[in-house]
């Protein structure tokens, strides 16, 4: 369990002599005080990790509580490098990196984490990388999931990887992925949780506040975000009743009430065929949809392909194959929302929700539609607060 905060680095017992490892604490002691200077919050943050002088990593590296510290490599560094070099394995672990990759391949996962990273850094005033740090501008901005999921679609594009420095393991110890490891992961995931928000107080405190360029990744560790499919099934499963703000329910996934035999609820689906969503998003969220729509009879949906016009609609069914989509060319939203405004007075019932998968870039109605909308967004796509109506939740 990662030790609180103190005002030096602690810098643990490793096969490393103690003369040869305390001039490397002197100099973690000196960037942390030059991050001070330039960022309270996180020098603050820094100060929640543990530190290991160890030549069992080639440079520096972490299993998520613990930073890795080769002091053949670090000594040589200019101060600016050391900066950057502190900063990068503690942002890995406040950033749950090694916690977060779930399934994913590994290597292709370091990469995007490196690249998210190193874009934070070099947005710091006096920090620098040092030789070998990925980075890649048009990515930068994004978060580590969507990196990946971008980099996953044209791996002959991913740059090479020097050294992974995310550890499943302490240094010469065996992976394990027993319920006990689980439980560290846990128990390390609240610790930087509860580290972040401190961080982010003492900042404040002094006149700062988060950075700005750690928002979007910071999205990925909100406890309170929901998963693209929890909103999914919260928005289908409402009834009239909740589209007009009364008695809100949720009712849950897979669970089919007979109060609600005789409620119909339209949903508009729209996929934008611009080139933003790849064919297997689309069929991972139409086999969503679907999934709903076996379970709920009461929900009727019909599909939608949207480039800069409107094609469609087109019967959206459980079990049945989506039709070829169509499109290709630029991204406009308007042409989806002027349709369903004028079924407004449809004897059919008009619309009841609007469900668009997107990723965010395109011009939006100057007016917001007067029906509950949700916007699932592709990696790479707008950042979710820029959506000027409706909810917006991120695919991935």
């Amino acid at each position: 369990m990662p030790k609180a905060p103190k005002p030096t680095p602690e810098v643990a017992a490793a096969p490393i002599a103690a003369a040869e490892a305390a001039p490397l604490d002197r100099t973690l002691s000196a960037a942390l005080l030059r991050l001070r200077l330039r960022s309270p919050f996180l020098a603050a943050l820094a100060l929640f990790a543990r530190y290991e002088v160890t030549d069992r990593v080639p440079t520096a590296a972490t299993d998520g509580e613990t930073v890795y510290v080769n002091p053949d490599f670090w000594n040589p560094l200019p101060a600016g490098e050391q900066d950057g070099l502190l900063l990068h394995e503690v942002l890995h672990c406040a950033l749950g990196h090694c916690w977060r990759r779930a399934e994913r391949d590994p290597h292709l996962w370091n990469i995007a984490a490196d690249i998210v990273i190193n874009g934070m850094i070099l947005a710091e005033p006096g920090a620098a990388l040092p030789a070998g740090g990925l980075f890649d501008a048009r990515l930068q901005h994004f978060g580590t999931e969507e990196v990946f999921e971008l980099l996953e679609r044209d791996i002959a594009a991913a740059p090479p990887l020097l050294m992974s420095d995310l550890l499943d393991a302490a240094p010469g110890a065996e992976a394990d992925d027993s319920l006990g490891a689980r439980a560290r992961r846990q128990q390390q995931a609240g610790h930087w949780r509860g580290a972040l928000q401190k961080a982010a107080a003492v900042a404040r405190s002094l006149g700062g506040d988060v950075p700005a360029h750690l928002r979007r990744e910071l999205e990925a560790l909100d406890p309170a975000r929901l998963d693209w499919r929890t909103a999914l099934w919260r928005y289908l499963v409402r009834t009239p009743t909740d589209f007009a703000g009364f008695d809100r329910r949720f009712v849950g996934r897979g669970l089919y009430l007979e109060t609600l035999e005789g409620e119909t609820v339209r949903v508009s689906v729209c996929l934008d065929t611009s080139g933003s969503v790849t064919g297997r998003q689309m069929q991972e969220f139409a086999a969503e949809v679907q999934a709903i729509l076996a379970s709920y009879p009461h929900i009727q949906a019909e599909l939608f392909f949207a480039d800069a016009a409107l094609h469609g609609p087109y019967a959206l069914r459980p079990h049945e194959a989506l039709p070829a989509a169509v499109g290709g060319g630029g991204t406009d939203f308007r042409p989806f929302f002027e349709h369903l405004a004028t079924r407004q007075t449809d004897p059919h019932g008009p619309p009841g929700v609007a469900i668009y998968l997107t990723d965010g870039y395109g011009p939006f109605p100057v007016e917001a539609p007067g029906l509950p909308t949700l916007w699932v967004v592709t990696a790479g796509g707008l950042a979710l607060e820029s959506f000027p109506f409706g909810e917006a939740v991120r695919l991935g």
